[in-house]
């Protein structure tokens, strides 16, 4: 089951229905999976690659849930561009770059693939005693305010950064680097400057293109986020202030510090 199809009116049980597919790169993952790349990797019981994965996430034809982890990085980036664009791209992984196939999702879907019953787990593989089946992926629980909904905080505000960004121009008193910030945002700061000087696992710091020569940053450590523009501010999210979101102004250190994670963050290569 590793072919990919698009549902028909008769189901092909062997075939996978592709829902969406996701990048799992050391510069482009799900940031709900984790703080970092290999962490992102590990909940899915990956091995952590400088090349990475793309993940096809659709259903069979019985309505089961399946991840499919291709090294077809390219394939896949190609495809969630032209979806982006409204284009519609044939997404069919080469079965030799198909590096796991596992069951259920690591990410929460809203949609489902017609023709075809209700997304469910599939049923378990009969035990052997080789205890070799893969565990059933599910996505993390965010409930409740903890490093994942924490960290899909700080992808909101990345993707919405123009929204955020209004709301605290004329209501909020920024925090500034060097002036006795509040002793969370403090210790945030001075464990993002540790990274200039020790460079963390990849993924831990992430650039994305933003309008003009701006670029988008993600910085996540332990029990933190950090979003922010490299011409503009930054946002402070930490798993010890549930739904607070501090902004820290540019004031005279957090450019130069923006620019030294930028310089340190890899670029995509696809």
């Amino acid at each position: 089951m590793v072919g990919t199809e698009k549902a028909a009116e008769k189901p092909d049980e062997d075939a996978l229905y592709v829902l969406t597919a996701v990048l799992l790169t050391p510069a482009q993952f799900p940031g709900v999976l984790g703080d970092d790349y290999p962490e992102a990797c590990a909940a899915l019981g990956l091995e952590p690659f400088a090349e990475g994965y793309g993940l096809v996430l659709g259903q069979d034809g019985q309505g089961a849930r399946w991840t499919v982890a291709t090294e077809d990085v390219t394939l896949v980036a190609c495809a969630v561009a032209a979806w982006d664009c409204g284009m519609e791209y044939d997404l069919s992984p080469d079965d030799r770059t198909v590096a796991a196939v596992l069951p259920g999702w690591p990410l929460a879907l809203a949609v489902s693939a017609p023709g075809v019953p209700a997304p469910h787990d599939p049923e378990p593989e009969p035990d052997d005693g080789t205890d070799s089946g893969a565990p059933m992926l599910s996505p993390p629980d965010t409930g409740s305010w903890g490093p994942a909904q924490r960290r899909l905080g700080a992808d909101q505000i990345a993707l919405q950064w123009a929204e955020w960004r209004e709301q605290v121009e004329e209501e909020v008193e920024f925090t500034e680097p060097g002036e006795g910030p509040p002793s969370g945002v403090r210790r945030v700061l001075e464990e993002v400057r540790a990274y200039v000087e020790s460079p963390p696992p990849p993924g831990r710091i992430r650039s994305a293109f933003a309008s003009g020569d701006a670029r988008t940053l993600r910085a996540d450590g332990p029990g933190w986020s950090v979003v922010a523009r490299t011409d503009d501010i930054a946002f402070v999210l930490t798993d010890e202030a549930p739904g607070e979101i501090l902004p820290v102004g540019r004031g005279p250190e957090l450019p130069g510090l923006l620019k030294a994670l930028d310089d340190l963050a890899p670029r995509p290569a696809a």
